[in-house]
C-alpha cells in the first residue's frame, strides 16, 4: 500500500490521513482544500466538493498519471488489467468501417416547433402528447413530421454528429402503419445526437429514442448492441465516461453483455433496477429520475461505495 500511496502522492500532491482514507486536493475540480478522499484498500474515491467518485482508483491513475505510474499501479494490483488494451482498441485497423454518411431531411419534413392548423401537424402532436412528450422535448430534439412522400404519417427525430451534420433520423409512425419504424438506409453505428452529449458526465444508455427523451444525458443504441468497435463504445472509453445502463427490462442478456464489456475496460457502470416491465419511454420523467438516482453500481459494491452513492 505504501508504494501505491507514493504513486498517488506523485500525481495528486500532498495529503493527510483520516482513519483509513487519504485526503488529497481534487484533480477534477482543483479545490484548494484536501477534499478528495481515497481508500486504497477498498479501491474507491470521492470528492466531497464536486462529487467526482468511483470504485476503481486506477481510473484516477489512468486519467492523471503518466505511463510509468499507470504500469506500476497495475503491477502492484497483481495484474496487467485489460485496460492496457485500450490503445489497441483505438489503433486497430477498421477495414470495414465506412465514412459516416451525411443526410438531408425528407423533402416533406415539417417542424413541430412551429404553430400550424394542418391536420397532420395536430395528429403528430397528439401522438407525442400521448407518450408524455411536451413542447420542451419537441424543441430540444428538433422533432417534426412528414405529411407526404415515403415518410408520410411519421414523427421525424433527427440525429446530429459532433460536427453538427445530420447523420441519421428516426421515423416513427403516428398513424398506426403496419411498420412502426421506417428509417434511412445508412449505418446505425453512430452516437445518436452526439452534438448534445456531454462525455464528461455519466451517460445513460437506453434502447430507443423515446427512452432517451425521458432520461438525462442519454444515448439510444437503436435496438442494436454495443461492440468494441462501435463508435459509441470508443467514445465512452476514450473519455473514461461513467455509464448508467437503462436498456428495456426484457433485455437482460443484452444488458449483461454490454455491462461486462464496459467493466473489462475499467468503465464505471451503474444499472437501473426496474420495479415492473415498463421501459423508460412508458414512464414519467420523475419516475425515470428516481430510478436513475437509485441505480446501484455494477459488480461488487462495498459498504463505503454504497454510503457514497446514497449521499
Amino acid at each position: 500500500m505504501n508504494e501505491k500511496l507514493s504513486i498517488l502522492n506523485g500525481i495528486l500532491g500532498r495529503y493527510y490521513r483520516s482513519n483509513g482514507e487519504y485526503l488529497f486536493q481534487c484533480p477534477y475540480c482543483d479545490h484548494h482544500k484536501n477534499k478528495f478522499s481515497v481508500n486504497i484498500e477498498k479501491n474507491v474515491y470521492k470528492c466531497w466538493i464536486c462529487d467526482a467518485r468511483g470504485k476503481n482508483v486506477f481510473r484516477v491513475i489512468r486519467k492523471f498519471g503518466d505511463f510509468k505510474q499507470q504500469e506500476r499501479w497495475k503491477e502492484l494490483s497483481g495484474n496487467r488489467e485489460d485496460l492496457a488494451d485500450i490503445n489497441f482498441l483505438f489503433d486497430k485497423p477498421k477495414k470495414d468501417q465506412k465514412l459516416e454518411e451525411i443526410l438531408e431531411m425528407p423533402e416533406s419534413f415539417n417542424s413541430l416547433t412551429r404553430k400550424s392548423s394542418n391536420r397532420s401537424h395536430k395528429r403528430a402532436l397528439r401522438y407525442l402528447s400521448s407518450r408524455g412528450i411536451d413542447k420542451s422535448d419537441i424543441l430540444k430534439w428538433k422533432m417534426g413530421y412528414c405529411s407526404s412522400g415515403q415518410f408520410e404519417g411519421r414523427i421525424i427525430i433527427p440525429s446530429f454528429n459532433r460536427d453538427g451534420n445530420l447523420n441519421y433520423f428516426i421515423a416513427r409512425t403516428y398513424a398506426e402503419n403496419y411498420k412502426r419504424y421506417l428509417n434511412p438506409p445508412v449505418s446505425r453505428d453512430i452516437v445518436f445526437n452526439e452534438l448534445y452529449v456531454d462525455f464528461s458526465e455519466e451517460v445513460t444508455i437506453v434502447e430507443g429514442v423515446f427512452d432517451a427523451i425521458k432520461a438525462k444525458n442519454s444515448i439510444p443504441i437503436l435496438g442494436s448492441t454495443i461492440r468494441e468497435t462501435s463508435k459509441l463504445f470508443i467514445r465512452i472509453v476514450e473519455n473514461d465516461t461513467p455509464v448508467l445502463l437503462a436498456l428495456d427490462p426484457d433485455a437482460s442478456k443484452k444488458t449483461e453483455a454490454i455491462k461486462k464489456l464496459f467493466l473489462k475496460y475499467g468503465i464505471e457502470v451503474r444499472q437501473v433496477k426496474y420495479e415492473d416491465m415498463r421501459d423508460l419511454g412508458e414512464m414519467s420523467k420523475k419516475e425515470v429520475k428516481t430510478l436513475s438516482q437509485n441505480a446501484p453500481y455494477a459488480g461488487d459494491c462495498d459498504e463505503l461505495l454504497e454510503a457514497i452513492a446514497s449521499l
